[in-house]
């Protein structure tokens, strides 16, 4: 591929920590004839970045600094990351291994390679190599912190992978550690067990059939036993919530009492729940429970096959 691109002109911008180009060339269209274009890239070399886990306490060391870019894009500066740095020559692992060990304090062994990416491949050439280890407190041989004299100063977390997941897209927004944050989560630790709830079609397509929702109901009770061996919890909003709206008053499903306390009662043992596990047809209510799952950051299942078994 590279034989298609025509260097028509390059010219030096700026050549201090890294090195910008502005370099016009040529790329052949979909009809064949060359296209011009022009375009700035920033060369800072290649970097690695490594995320140290804890399976047994389900932990990972990540470290807290200030990132100038970020600041004038408009946040605060203080991005969490996975410890990172510049290759300066060295092979990866070994680069990662010494970068680990300045940022955080921890001196690991054995790493574990996973891929490399091009992280903004619009304008930056680096290629950034991902990669893993496991921790344990005894590896800890410093403070870590950073290098002063090169202007480091960084504070090293300690977080519950968990707690690091829910911080994704608020306290957490840097690109590498949310792609290896979410990798620990899928690969390296297992799931815990979570409290479900059953979401279904309940007077939905029933015509108010009393045995028709009751075979709505014995639908999503069909996933209790499996869920529940699978090492979660399983729960159904109307468990909880009919016993409630018939000590409200209620005197048959779709009365005013009924429509005024189900779903809000539902809603409310969401808020308590992991996730939601929706089953079966059409149904407002149980789309209702979806769309507020999604909303509060929480995961919608839509077959028993996509939920893992805790451990």
């Amino acid at each position: 591929m590279k034989a298609l691109v025509e260097i028509r002109n390059v010219e030096l911008l700026s050549d201090d920590w890294g090195v910008l180009k502005k370099t016009t060339f040529a790329l052949p269209g979909r009809d064949g004839v060359r296209v011009e274009q022009t375009r700035e890239t920033y060369d800072r070399g290649n970097g690695a970045t490594l995320l140290l886990y804890n399976r047994a306490r389900r932990s990972v060391v990540l470290t807290r600094q200030f990132r100038l870019p970020a600041w004038v894009n408009g946040h605060d500066g203080y991005l969490i990351e996975t410890a990172a740095g510049l290759l300066d020559g060295a092979a990866p692992e070994e680069r990662i291994r010494a970068e680990v060990e300045e940022e955080t304090g921890y001196r690991v062994g054995a790493v574990r390679r996973l891929w490399d990416l091009f992280m903004s491949p619009g304008s930056v050439t680096e290629r950034l190599h991902f990669f893993v280890a496991e921790y344990e407190a005894q590896d800890r041989v410093s403070a870590g912190g950073g290098i002063a004299e090169e202007g480091e100063d960084l504070d090293v977390l300690e977080l519950g992978i968990d707690a690091a997941l829910g911080m994704i897209g608020s306290g957490i927004v840097d690109g590498k550690t949310v792609l290896l944050l979410q990798y620990a989560a899928q690969h390296l630790f297992a799931p815990r067990a979570m409290m479900i709830l059953i979401a279904g079609p309940y007077r939905s397509g029933t015509g108010g059939d009393p045995a028709l929702i009751a075979r709505n109901v014995e639908a999503m009770e069909a996933c209790v036993l499996p869920l529940y061996e699978a090492g979660h919890l399983p729960v159904l909003g109307e468990w909880l919530a009919l016993p409630t709206v018939r000590l409200a008053g209620s005197r048959a499903d779709g009365d005013a009492i009924y429509d005024a306390l189900f779903h809000p009662h539902a809603q409310r043992l969401l808020s308590r729940c992991d996730a939601v596990l929706r089953i079966g047809g059409a149904s407002s209510g149980a789309d209702l429970m979806a769309e507020t799952a999604r909303s509060l950051g929480k995961q919608v299942f839509t077959s028993m096959l996509d939920i893992p078994p805790a451990t």
